[in-house]
């Protein structure tokens, strides 16, 4: 009998064990399971400035910065890319999506491609880059072209969907050495055009030759008026092509006319040496980024005065965040969603509300 009690005993003491080891393991088991979770919350770590935002077809942003390299947010987590995971260069100045899904970065040294079916560690892939004339035969502009800055080279990269080819610009044989025609913006326009900003000049190329050439001489631009340093080009829904500059403000060309739009509505300061130096509050002189937001009012990011609205009529003023040390917009973006955001100088990303703007990233 008193080993009956005692198998008894051991069968209790045994399963009661057996309960608080299995409850522990289960308890580790969900502490590692948060850990997980909570390392996925990551937050937006670039700090050089946002310099193009984009939102591919399946709805991951892609940001890229200044001088980190990109980022692809997927709605959990941020994955950084740099050239430690192979791109060209870190800085980033456009991103595109080509018809296979394959996103496309346009760097300060060449161009990098991300294709995410291929196996990891070989996602990314940089481009050979040959800087030859297109012949007469490629020279011809097709809707699935994407369009890339070539660098300190006074030209476009173009690819077709098979192979990279280069367009050179009909730069002067007297160009300004300190002064070349690099692109610094791209945008699409209507009936085939591409307009190309560079600093002392913008080309409009309509997929067989440059149609079309704004420089200083054909707008009679001098000391006085200050001269074309272009920061931004951008055709709106309208086929109006705006400029924006880095010292005389917004150029706007409708039709057959150009006017400087921030004098028309007095954003330029009196004093202003219409050059690069800081401008106050209230002006309009200095505009790295163009965009339309889907209700087509037409916005502008300034260098030290925030972003601008013209809504066909009146000019409104945001300032974007009173903690950030500078206001300076690098890039405006329309995502899927109609969501305006803006890349900021000190690398974040801001929606607007409606009446103001929110911290998106």
């Amino acid at each position: 009998m008193k080993k009956f009690f005692q198998l008894i005993y051991l069968i209790l003491f045994l399963t009661l064990n057996f309960s608080c080891v299995e409850k522990k393991t289960s308890e580790k088991e969900i502490s590692k399971s948060e850990s997980v979770s909570t390392s996925k919350t990551d937050t937006l770590k670039f700090t050089s400035g946002i310099r193009v935002i984009f939102q591919d077809s399946k709805g991951n942003y892609w940001l890229g910065s200044h001088e980190e390299g990109v980022n692809r947010f997927n709605w959990k987590a941020f994955e950084y890319f740099t050239t430690s995971e192979g791109l060209s260069d870190n800085q980033i100045r456009s991103i595109q999506e080509d018809n296979n899904g394959t996103i496309w970065f346009g760097t300060a040294s060449g161009v990098s491609s991300y294709d995410a079916r291929l196996t990891e560690g070989h996602k990314i892939t940089n481009h050979t880059l040959f800087v030859n004339e297109f012949s007469p035969n490629n020279r011809i502009k097709t809707a699935n072209d994407l369009w890339f800055n070539a660098g300190n080279n006074a030209g476009l990269y173009r690819y077709d969907g098979q192979k990279i080819n280069y367009l050179a610009f009909p730069e002067p044989e007297n160009a300004n050495p300190d002064n070349r025609y690099y692109p610094t913006s791209i945008a699409e326009g209507k009936n085939d055009m591409l307009w190309i900003g560079t600093y002392p000049a913008v080309f409009g190329f309509n997929g067989h030759q440059f149609a079309e050439v704004i420089t200083d001489e054909t707008l009679g631009l001098n000391e006085e008026t200050g001269h074309l340093h272009v920061r931004s080009v951008f055709e709106d829904s309208k086929g109006r092509l705006w400029i924006g500059n880095n010292g005389i403000g917004v150029l706007l060309k409708a039709e057959d006319s150009i006017i400087n739009f921030s004098e028309q509505y007095n954003l330029i300061h009196p004093a202003s040496i219409r050059s690069g130096a800081k401008s106050p509050a209230g002006t309009l002189e200095h505009v790295f980024a163009i965009e339309e937001d889907a209700d087509g009012n037409i916005w502008f990011g300034d260098r030290d005065t925030g972003a601008w609205k013209y809504d066909g009529t009146t000019m409104t003023n945001y300032v974007i965040d009173k903690k950030l040390k500078s206001q300076m917009i690098w890039s405006i973006y329309t995502d899927n969603d109609n969501n305006l955001l803006l890349g900021m100088a000190e690398g974040g990303v801001y929606r607007f509300n409606g009446k103001s703007f929110d911290k998106r990233f």
